[in-house]
């Protein structure tokens, strides 16, 4: 509710779509820097308590957001602002939030875990966009803040009571940045993980950064309203979901390699009908497929990368998929933004379309071994 009041609101403000971008810019700042650090407490530190803090300051932001929008006092570069410390927050649970997984289930279930935990996460992106559109249309952005804010309490109450084997203390030998180090040249020297995460990048920052999109080609090009921005996100979080469930029925069919090459052919494709439709029932079903593929890319790529890691390195090497995850889309939001403020959005998604075709073309015949991963 609060990413769709969100992106609403500034567009709302601003009737610009490049702020669209500048909103993933603000939060990608203190990602960048920050979350490479962040898996190196998670290596260190109580996993649950370095959660709660995350999560107080999450209900923090949520509730300075609802009460500037309550006093009129709201400016765009509020939005930026609680972005920019939503970015410092998620730089620190990102990484401990994945490999807090592991710790709740083990290695042997890992890959339905993550599975499990998209499908909640996705059911919330299938409703939470839907109702944050009616919220915002019957009483406001305020109250999606504000309920937001409101959820934490139940969040932080799961938190505690929350029963885990207790982990034996390892002994870190060596600066933080010594540690960190050592988990960059892990992956560089690992070529299966390597290619993953390349794959995983370009993903992200030429197929996520689309969905910033899409308020404004929910007004500009399909002519709707905020009710049509949270149908179109809604779509993508069904789609999502779908995949996710997917995942967890086929966790245990050794076949996460087959997925993913799937997945990277699906979104182009999606995309591509995505970019030449103006029905909206059409469009909301592209998004859906959207949504799958990129939620299977991502989470076979998750799972593949933390079970291939030993576990005193899990929380190094998972910041690097979180920084990638949520640093490399700002990145491309902001360009994809600036280019639909420039150009227009439908020829943004038709030139991000063939770039993605041809990336996954050329995985296909020069990483054929991404494919066989089970």
């Amino acid at each position: 509710m609060q990413s769709t009041a969100q992106g609403y609101l500034i567009y709302q403000l601003t009737q610009s779509p490049a702020y669209l971008g500048y909103i993933s810019f603000a939060a990608g700042v203190p990602i960048w820097f920050l979350t490479l650090y962040g898996g190196v407490i998670a290596d260190r530190v109580p996993r649950r308590t370095l959660l709660f803090i995350t999560q107080i300051g999450m209900m923090l932001t949520a509730l300075v957001l609802a009460l500037l929008i309550f006093t009129n006092q709201i400016l765009p570069w509020h939005v930026l602002m609680a972005s920019f410390c939503l970015g410092i927050i998620t730089a620190f649970d990102g990484p401990t939030r994945q490999v807090f997984v592991i710790e709740l289930v083990g290695k042997e279930d890992l890959t339905n875990a993550i599975a499990l935990n998209a499908s909640i996460f996705h059911t919330a992106t299938v409703l939470g966009p839907a109702i944050g559109g009616i919220v915002y249309a019957l009483a406001g952005p305020a109250w999606c803040f504000t309920i937001n804010a409101l959820s934490y309490v139940a969040i932080l109450i799961a938190l505690r009571f929350i029963k885990i084997e207790p982990r034996p203390r390892v002994v870190r030998n060596g600066s933080a940045f010594s540690q960190l180090r050592e988990g960059l040249s892990y992956v560089a020297r690992t070529e299966p993980l390597r290619t993953l995460l390349i794959d995983l990048t370009l993903t992200i920052m030429l197929g996520f950064s689309v969905v910033t999109l899409i308020p404004a080609w929910a007004v500009d090009v399909l002519g709707g309203d905020v009710k049509t921005n949270g149908l179109l996100l809604s779509g993508r979080g069904g789609g999502a979901l779908l995949g996710a469930l997917m995942i967890a029925f086929l966790g245990s069919r050794r076949m996460r390699g087959k997925l993913l090459a799937t997945a990277s052919f699906s979104l182009p494709l999606m995309l591509l009908t995505f970019s030449l439709i103006r029905w909206i029932p059409g469009s909301v079903i592209a998004m859906a497929g959207i949504g799958w593929s990129l939620i299977v890319t991502a989470n076979v790529t998750n799972a593949l990368v933390q079970t291939s890691v030993p576990d005193e390195m899990r929380g190094r090497v998972m910041s690097l998929y979180m920084l990638i995850l949520n640093g490399g889309n700002p990145i491309g939001a902001l360009i994809t933004s600036s280019a639909a403020a420039q150009f227009g959005a439908p020829p943004v998604v038709l030139i991000t379309t063939l770039l993605l075709g041809a990336f996954a073309l050329f995985t296909w015949l020069r990483k054929p071994f991404i494919r066989r991963l089970s």
